[in-house]
């Protein structure tokens, strides 16, 4: 096989959690054997990282095709996203830091339950779009589980599901959800607007 196009469903799903993630941790065992004969991915050690072949070839494949009525919603979606983000990040700093830049010690229950019921209320939107998307984009379709997923492991009072990079924390799954939006538009990070 040498087109990328005709991947199998799990062979473009690791593709596409590659391309998301950067890299992944030792992927199931198969996975990748024709994405690494293709030259899309390649393993360095026990990571497996997307090459120059694989982000073009993801590209392609991702990206919905312009003026398309799915595309017309993404990008709707995508117009109000900047301000849930700049909501959703700012609630993952203010739960790692205090006011005054202190570490959050979590010694303070009042506080990270105001941070937690903020988070619950932007997660509560983000739902609301992601159905929105999911009804004309299936690859949209986990995000919303995973969100709540991590949530209720944070109400559990695991608070490393907030914003830590070693689980698939609410913020890890926010990202991978970002790059999603943005791959499906065609729009790179260098190219999105801040919102203030």
């Amino acid at each position: 096989m040498n087109d990328p196009a005709a991947l199998a469903p799990q062979e473009w799903s690791t593709l596409c959690e590659v391309r998301l993630r950067g890299s992944v941790l030792r992927p199931a065992p198969g996975h990748t054997g024709e994405l690494e004969l293709m030259g899309l991915v390649v393993r360095r050690g026990d990571l497996v990282a997307i090459t120059d072949a694989g982000r073009a070839a993801h590209a392609a494949r991702a990206r919905l095709t312009p003026g398309s009525p799915e595309e017309a919603v993404v990008r709707e979606v995508y117009q109000r996203f900047g301000s849930l983000n700049a909501r959703l990040l700012k609630l993952c700093t203010d739960w790692q830091l205090r006011p005054g830049g202190v570490p959050n010690d979590h010694h303070d229950p009042d506080y990270d339950i105001r941070i937690l019921d903020r988070l619950a209320a932007t997660l509560d939107c983000a739902c609301a779009e992601l159905d929105r998307l999911t009804a004309v984009d299936g690859r949209f379709a986990g995000y919303a589980g995973r969100l709540d997923h991590a949530l209720r492991r944070v109400d559990r009072g695991e608070h490393a599901w907030v914003a830590s990079v070693t689980c698939d924390s609410v913020h890890t799954v926010w990202m991978l959800f970002h790059e999603e939006l943005l791959c499906a538009l065609g729009v790179s990070r260098a190219d999105e607007q801040p919102v203030v």
